[in-house]
Order: structure tokens, then C-alpha cells, then sequence
């Protein structure tokens, strides 16, 4: 099983970006031990600020790989391009958010890429992307 994760903008900064809704791990960190909890799974990182970046990504692994767990961060709320993205591909894709968007100011309470994914895992923390490889599973 092929699984990417993409995490866009500010993602980079897991860690040091307010710890208090974040918390204190790189995401480098984590995927260290996802890769050592799902030794099976061949599991693959992207992280990039860019838009185009994002989107590029998705149409690369979106026909070959058997799912994509997707943070857009910010862009959730902004990018039909990204959602357009998600929505010609044939792999499906998991929305994740490590923190709860429904808790955070009113403008994050919509997203515009939810209509093209499978799902989506919010306020978990980390813990959303293990469980969002297990619903791959």
C-alpha cells in the first residue's frame, strides 16, 4: 500500500508554530514513527507553502497511489484550484487538520476542498494521520 502525505503552508513550522494548538513535534518527527508503526505501508512526505506546488503534487501521485492524506492548511478555506486538484484524480484523498477548525475563527468553519475528499479528520492533533492510515487499511 502507497500512501502520500501533503501538508501545506505553515506546516513546515509543526513544532515551533504555536505549540499551544500544534504542539511541541516536528512533523519530521512523527513521520519517523508512523513509518515505524506501519512498517507495510509504504508511506511518502510532501510539505510546500506554494500552491502550485500543492496541486502539482496531487496530479503526480493521484492516479497511482492508494490514498492521500491532505492538510491544505490555510488553503483549505481559500483554493478552488486545490479542490479542482482533489476532484480529477482517482485516488481518494483525507482531509486532515490537527486542530479542530470548527473551534477556530468563523472563516475556517468552511471548506472548500471537504466536496472532493473521502472525509475528513479534524482536531486529533497528530493522531489524525494514524487514524487516517488506518481508514486507508
Amino acid at each position: 500500500m502507497k500512501i502520500q502525505i501533503i501538508n501545506g503552508p505553515n506546516l513546515n513550522l509543526l513544532g515551533k508554530r504555536e505549540p499551544e494548538v500544534y504542539g511541541s513535534r516536528s512533523f519530521e518527527e512523527y513521520l519517523e514513527e508512523l513509518k515505524s508503526q506501519f512498517p507495510s505501508v509504504e508511506i511518502h512526505y510532501f510539505q510546500s507553502n506554494v500552491e502550485g506546488e500543492l496541486i502539482n503534487k496531487i496530479q503526480e501521485v493521484g492516479f497511482d497511489f492508494d490514498g492521500i492524506l491532505f492538510n491544505a492548511g490555510g488553503y483549505t478555506h481559500t483554493s478552488v484550484a486545490i479542490s479542482d486538484a482533489i476532484a480529477a484524480v482517482t485516488t481518494p484523498v483525507l482531509e486532515i487538520h490537527i486542530s479542530n477548525i470548527y473551534k477556530r475563527e468563523e472563516f475556517r468553519h468552511k471548506s472548500i476542498i471537504s466536496k472532493s475528499c473521502v472525509g475528513m479528520i479534524s482536531g486529533l492533533g497528530l493522531k489524525g494521520y494514524e487514524l487516517g492510515i488506518r481508514y486507508f487499511l
